[in-house]
């Protein structure tokens, strides 16, 4: 997860310096599209809201509406979602 999350905040910084106001990233780019299996284990979906926390923390939604890929536990099913977020 922690290098997802360094790549995404890459990401987002490089959208911002070349003038940006929308990223998209890739499908379940916060755990990694390979993860398989672990779409059965609950710290996945656990360290991707750890991960989306951080990148807030760290201002990578600052003046950037962001699309993030990655899964969410909803009501006992597993959705395959996407995240906008802007401005924290």
């Amino acid at each position: 997860f922690d290098g997802n999350l360094e790549r995404v905040l890459e990401s987002c910084v490089e959208a911002k310096a070349k003038g940006a106001t929308y990223r998209l990233g890739p499908e379940l780019e916060l755990c990694g599209y390979g993860c398989e299996d672990h779409f059965l284990e609950q710290d996945t979906f656990a360290h991707c809201w750890e991960s989306l926390l951080e990148l807030f923390q760290r201002g990578a939604t600052d003046d950037l509406l962001c699309d993030f890929g990655m899964p969410v536990l909803y009501g006992g099913v597993r959705y395959n979602c996407r995240i906008l977020a802007q401005n924290r």
